[in-house]
């Protein structure tokens, strides 16, 4: 009975451990080219992914400035209009 109760907690624990996977962050922990490997592959990929998620923001923020500028709203237009230029200039 008392080795029953054991077993079955030492089953819930292993199916734990499993689920969590502390087995592969032990490993990675204990593996210093593998904690660089996986940190290098992460900055490049939110270095690259901040790049494009700023040029399509600013490219969309753009289109829209010089649709404003379009409909020709005096104070508006102008306003835009010599942020729109002062943007281009800057690329």
């Amino acid at each position: 009975m008392f080795l029953k109760k054991i077993n079955n907690k030492i089953d819930k624990i292993n199916k734990t451990l499993e689920k969590s996977n502390i087995i592969e962050f032990s490993y990675i922990i204990g593996n210093k080219k593998e904690i660089l490997k996986r940190n290098l592959i992460a900055g490049i990929s939110r270095g690259v992914g901040i790049g494009i998620g700023i040029t399509l923001i600013t490219a969309i923020i753009i289109y829209f400035l010089r649709k404003l500028i379009m409909l020709n709203i005096p104070i508006i237009g102008d306003y835009i209009a010599d942020i729109v230029e002062i943007v281009e200039k800057s690329r």
